[in-house]
């Protein structure tokens, strides 16, 4: 088990160096770049000056080298004048470049300077990610029981009424997605003008203090949607068992239903939907993007479109590393889990 779970961690590390070399590939790109230079010095700058702005930043060095600048691995651009340093990147606002240390990357925890918020990449990122994790609690907490018991009761009397009734709504969340489903929710939940008004349509104050009320529409909004797909799952995993000979000579002898069920048959049908909820982890990150915005609830989602939609490169670069580490780790707890669960993996 401890080469295994090494090799997977060589691997993570390999895969995250790749796709978070991709990521700043792409948002390093001319065009992001001159977007990035108008933004932050004047919007009707020439061509000449744009480049002029872009070099004495250090952005138009090879790719390669300010990936390892970015890393930490490699010293920071510096820019000197009559033999004195007069700009450093790891200069922050107030810090003298000749003071600025010469190493300042993701290693060092200096994730770079947001150019819409004004404010330290890392420290907008775990105020958020922490609004987001609060949410994706709540998620999980109502998503995966939910879909567990569903797809246990549908897989335990295949084609039976109680199966086709399950499996319809199963079908039904899934096929709805988060915008129109949280769109319908609020129109008839919250809508002052024809709704029930039972809950908020809004989640902003849930940053602040999380009430039945602000809360109910945006969780229950995202956990319908993964609910069906996982529950879908279960059912088709819990069948399988059903009709496998142990469970058949387990009701030749006598044994009693509800016995067969929680102990011969529920463990080996949770091995498949094990993984399919760990992988709802990388999927909630992009869900909450829609139901954040569709609520106003200012969390991971609502940052990475800020970012997105004010070309803040420092700040796309921090929420793609967190992404893409919570979908490796989550991807080798998944691994892990199966083979833990699953006998045969072991043995092999």
């Amino acid at each position: 088990m401890g080469l295994f779970i090494l090799r997977r961690v060589g691997v993570m590390l390999l895969t995250a160096l790749c796709l978070t070399f991709i990521v700043f590939l792409l948002t390093n790109l001319e065009p992001n770049l001159e977007k990035l230079a108008k933004n932050q010095a004047n919007n009707r700058m020439s061509d000449e000056q744009v480049v002029t702005w872009l070099d004495s930043r250090g952005y138009l060095d090879p790719m390669p080298i300010k990936y390892a600048r970015w890393l930490g691995l490699a010293p920071a651009f510096t820019r000197e004048e009559g033999g004195e340093v007069v700009f450093s990147r790891c200069a922050t606002p107030g810090v003298d470049p000749a003071d600025a240390p010469s190493f300042c990357g993701v290693l060092q925890g200096s994730w770079g300077f947001s150019t819409v918020f004004k404010a330290d990449v890392l420290a907008i990122l775990a105020e958020r990610g922490w609004q987001t994790a609060k949410l994706m609690f709540f998620v999980m907490l109502v998503m995966v029981p939910g879909a567990l018991i569903l797809g246990v009761l549908a897989g335990m009397k295949e084609g039976s009424k109680l199966d086709r009734s399950l499996s319809t709504v199963s079908i039904a969340t899934t096929a709805t997605p988060e915008y129109v489903s949280g769109v319908i929710f609020i129109a008839v939940f919250a809508s002052s003008a024809v709704g029930l008004r039972w809950f908020k349509g809004t989640a902003t104050s849930a940053m602040e203090n999380i009430t039945f009320e602000n809360f109910t529409l945006p969780v229950l909004t995202i956990a319908l949607y993964g609910m069906g797909y996982i529950a879908r799952m279960t059912r088709a995993s819990m069948t399988e068992v059903m009709t496998a000979q142990y469970i058949r000579t387990a009701r030749l002898k006598g044994v009693a239903f509800k016995t067969i069920v929680l102990r011969h048959a529920l463990r080996n049908a949770l091995i498949a939907p094990f993984t399919v909820i760990m992988l709802q982890f990388p999927w909630l990150l992009n869900g909450v993007v829609i139901v954040e915005t569709l609520f106003n609830y200012k969390g991971f989602g609502w940052t990475l479109v800020q970012a997105a939609g004010n070309n803040d490169i420092d700040l796309l670069l921090g929420v793609s590393i967190i992404s893409v580490v919570v979908v490796l780790v989550t991807q080798l707890i998944s691994d892990i889990g199966y083979v833990f669960l699953n006998p045969r993996i072991r043995m092999a």
